[in-house]
């Protein structure tokens, strides 16, 4: 293609009109990730930033995906390979019924002879509800059947690895190869369906949501050429030369018990899947600029998935959609602020918890500050424009939002590990994908904004799913049929109304038939009461909203 610079793209995407809408547009250069020493954008022939030719599916829910990740891994055989990163790693966690424990379905892929290799968060004591003992147990599972699981510790201070990643090669069967990339973890909680009826294998959270907690989340499978570059994410942090742990008290332990402190080689990287389908995959990160050694793959770390944010705003012209796990960083929000400024047309919807996920006299009101604080910018800037919703299930119990998507005039669609917050966007490890299509709509193709961008099927479809099923609307049986959720203002509208039915139908008592529907209308809950530990100002002025005091917050420009 003419007008093609090394390190990017421009054909794959056509206006509506006819003429061409260059994917660097949309989507990050290599110059512009800022990062030149990992490997994604320097592994193909033409150095291109991006994969085309791909498919790519949301499975919404964790019942979704853990049915089909449990059928994929089932199907490996002896010489095939299993990558995976996590957060949290639960080896008894159920992906379908009695026998399909995480732990065992691993362990029987090694024992058939398939090459198991995983990273999981080596991270804090379990008296602070996280998970040390069950990443631990998850990784002694799959070494005794053969396979090989890392705790992985290498991060700034306060930091976590968050990724959630599986990718399944198949030599001599690539129309196999699959990843899967999202919020998703291999966990408790996790495994819910549509109805939000909690996983029965449930982990505590906050009371608010019962002893089973109804959980709305997403993962992506990927297919194409972008399972090579998912891949070669995973091998970056596989290959860190650095020690698994720079705790002297671990490292001895680790010798004193003969454990693993450095990986195994991996098998060479076979050749990327073939094109298959029309999205365009863009895998973005987040790492941290680790103190006294860097990572190799980035020295000064990576922020791609702050300036791919950033760079896809500007474009915003009718709708953001968001659902997000968090939304409560000031830092962050001020982006999405900026773009409703600057475009009066500019709508914004979000969809997030009703209650954060821990109770406490200190966590509760940390959270709720940053999460006030933030929404009252964006109300500020969009001036009637913005509306935050929470879910709840037919019964009335909320839904704990812990999906990280992102859809920006049905064009730009982003789903990964990484949530609307500081943590997210410059101390954790993340992975996200940001997608374009390069079929337009046929839905009433619209041009937000006289860009001439046009509504794409995989965006668009996208936010359609996620939002009939918060409305309990039915998708129209007539493909070209008229979607009032199509229009951006419409859609706004139609949010807006079904949250109010069900927020009348709450508040009167519930009286008569339950209106259609999910969302309320997101109300804080009152910080008078656990505030007086701390009052709110101390909390703006000492701590960071994503729990880490500000001292360990410095972080590199976007």
């Amino acid at each position: 293609m003419s007008g093609r610079e090394p390190g990017s793209r421009t054909d794959g995407i056509e206006r509506a009109e006819g003429h061409a809408v260059g994917l660097t547009d949309w989507l990050l250069t290599s110059g512009e990730r800022g990062n030149p020493a990992t490997r994604l954008d320097r592994r193909r022939p033409d150095r291109a930033a991006w994969s085309d030719g791909n498919h790519v599916r949301p499975l919404v829910h964790g019942a979704t995906y853990f049915g089909e990740l449990l059928a994929a891994i089932r199907s490996q055989r002896a010489g095939d390979l299993l990558l995976f990163t996590d957060w949290r790693g639960d080896p008894d966690e159920r992906l379908a019924g009695h026998g399909t424990e995480i732990g065992t379905v691993l362990s029987e892929a090694a024992q058939r002879g398939v090459i198991v290799k995983g990273l999981v968060w080596r991270s804090h004591l379990d008296r602070f509800q996280f998970s040390e003992t069950e990443n631990r147990h998850l990784g002694e599972e799959i070494e005794a059947a053969g396979g090989e699981c890392l705790l992985d510790m290498r991060v700034r201070p306060g930091g976590s690895h968050h990724q959630k990643l599986v990718v399944l090669r198949h030599p001599g069967r690539p129309e196999l190869d699959v990843a899967y990339v999202g919020g998703t973890d291999l966990c408790r909680n996790r495994n819910d369906d549509a109805a939000h009826r909690g996983d029965p294998q449930a982990q505590p959270i906050s009371a608010a949501y019962g002893p089973h907690p109804p959980w709305h989340d997403i993962q992506l499978a990927l297919r194409g050429p972008a399972v090579g570059d998912i891949e070669a994410c995973f091998r970056e942090r596989w290959d860190d030369p650095a020690p698994l742990s720079r705790s002297p008290v671990t490292r001895l332990r680790e010798r004193a018990h003969r454990e693993d402190i450095h990986a195994d080689p991996l098998p060479p990287q076979l050749p990327d899947p073939r094109p298959c389908g029309t999205h365009t995959v863009q895998v973005l990160c987040t790492y941290p600029n680790r103190l006294l050694r860097g990572y190799d793959f980035a020295p000064d770390g990576e922020r791609s998935i702050a300036r791919g944010y950033l760079k896809a705003l500007r474009r915003a012209r009718a709708l953001i959609y968001l659902e997000d796990q968090y939304l409560w960083s000031p830092h962050v929000v001020k982006f999405f602020a900026e773009a409703l400024a600057a475009n009066p047309g500019l709508r914004l919807v979000a969809v997030i918890p009703s209650f954060p996920e821990q109770d406490g006299r200190i966590t509760l009101p940390m959270n709720l500050v940053g999460r006030i604080t933030a929404l009252e910018k964006l109300r500020r800037a969009g001036e009637g424009r913005v509306a935050v919703y929470g879910l709840e299930n037919h019964a009335g119990t909320p839904v704990y939002v812990h999906a990280k998507v992102c859809v920006i005039d049905d064009v730009w669609a982003s789903v990964g590990s990484d949530n609307i917050n500081l943590r997210s966007w410059t101390h954790d490890s993340e992975l996200d994908c940001a997608v374009l299509d390069a079929s337009t709509d046929p839905r009433e193709p619209r041009d937000p904004g006289g860009l001439g961008d046009g509504a794409r099927s995989y965006a668009r479809n996208l936010r359609l799913e996620l939002s009939r099923e918060h409305l309990d609307r039915e998708e129209p049986e007539a493909s070209d049929a008229p979607d009032v959720l199509c229009d951006p203002v419409s859609a706004f509208d139609t949010f807006a109304a079904s949250a109010a039915a069900l927020d009348s139908w709450h508040d009167s008592g519930r009286v008569g038939p339950r209106p259609p529907g999910r969302l309320r209308t997101y109300r804080p809950p009152d910080l008078s009461q656990p505030a007086k530990a701390l009052s709110m100002p101390l909390y703006r002025l000492f701590v960071d909203p994503d729990g880490r005091p500000f001292r360990l917050r410095r972080h590199n420009s976007y």
